[in-house]
This record gives structure tokens, C-alpha cells and sequence, in this order.
């Protein structure tokens, strides 16, 4: 018994367009490149006012990421201007065993501020990594450190996240 027809009648347009329907009625929509209110975009200065250092850069590899994988080029020569500032970099404790913490939660908070090609600016405060990003402790130090770096990217990744959504869904 052959099975690849009848997957084939399954994928017909009436059932796509069925599917893409109740996708729209769940919040979710398509944007289509030309609807994007930005084409492209500058990332200027990210400033780090944490103790935790390197987090300016991996902020702005975060945010290309983010925007490239949003149809949105990052241009230095584009009118419209990304910045940022890093308020808080937390790294806690969620649980412990013999006293040694096996479990650690990364929080990142941050301000950004976009001036667009008309001059006209737009603050979007308090962002922050909306998903507790955990990682497990480890008594090899080498993965201890691998894994809070991954942690880091994660966190920084979803702030990223957050921010291409509220520009483009503003």
C-alpha cells in the first residue's frame, strides 16, 4: 500500500490556506519583507554598565543575528540608528547541593533607543531576557565556564529577540 498519495491530497491550498487561518486567529502573523517598517538598520554604541564584561559585543552579534534572521539588513550607513544600554547582568543561584550551587539562573536587562531616518526617536526600556535562562554547575571549571557563556549568548539572544519584535510589531 502506497502512502505518498493520499500525504499529497493532505497538502492541498485549501488546507494551507485552512492552516495559515487558524495560525492568524492564535495571534500570529505573516510579514511580508515589504511590510517590515525597517529595511535595514545601524547598531551603534551598546553600552555595558555591568561588572560582567564582553557583553556589548555579544549583544550586537545577537542583534545582527536577530535582524538578519528577520529579513532586516544591518547596515553602519543606514539612516536608522540602534543603541543600547546594558543595566543589569544577573547571575543566581537556583539550587544547591553540600553547599555548592549545581544550578545557576542568567538575567539581562536592558535599554534601547532608536532614531530613525526622519530623527524621530523611540525608546523601548526595561528589556529583558523574558525566559530564565539555566544552566547546570559542574566541578570541571573548563565546563563550568563553556556552559555560563552559553548561557550568556542565550540570555542575550532573547533580549535580542524581544527588541526586533517590538520594532517590528510596534
Amino acid at each position: 500500500m502506497k502512502t505518498g498519495p493520499a500525504v499529497l491530497r493532505l497538502l492541498t491550498p485549501a488546507s494551507a490556506v485552512i492552516v495559515l487561518l487558524l495560525a492568524a486567529g492564535c495571534g500570529y502573523s505573516i510579514q511580508r519583507h515589504a511590510d517590515l517598517p525597517y529595511k535595514e538598520i545601524a547598531i551603534g554604541v551598546i553600552e555595558n554598565r555591568t561588572l560582567q564584561p564582553k557583553l556589548e559585543d555579544k549583544l550586537h552579534n545577537a542583534l545582527v543575528e536577530e535582524f538578519l534572521r528577520q529579513g532586516i539588513t544591518v547596515n553602519r550607513n543606514s539612516p536608522s540608528k540602534l543603541t543600547a544600554v546594558i543595566n543589569n547582568f544577573e547571575m543566581s543561584s537556583l539550587s544547591e547541593k553540600e553547599e555548592v550551587t549545581i544550578q545557576y539562573r542568567v538575567l539581562v536587562n536592558a535599554d534601547f533607543r532608536l532614531v530613525d531616518k526622519d530623527g524621530k526617536e523611540l525608546e523601548i526600556k526595561n528589556i529583558n531576557s523574558p525566559f530564565i535562562v539555566s544552566f547546570a554547575g559542574s566541578e570541571d571549571l573548563g565546563k563550568l565556564l563553556a556552559a555560563r557563556e552559553t548561557a550568556e549568548d542565550k540570555a542575550l539572544k532573547d533580549v535580542a529577540s524581544e527588541v526586533a519584535g517590538a520594532l517590528i510589531y510596534k
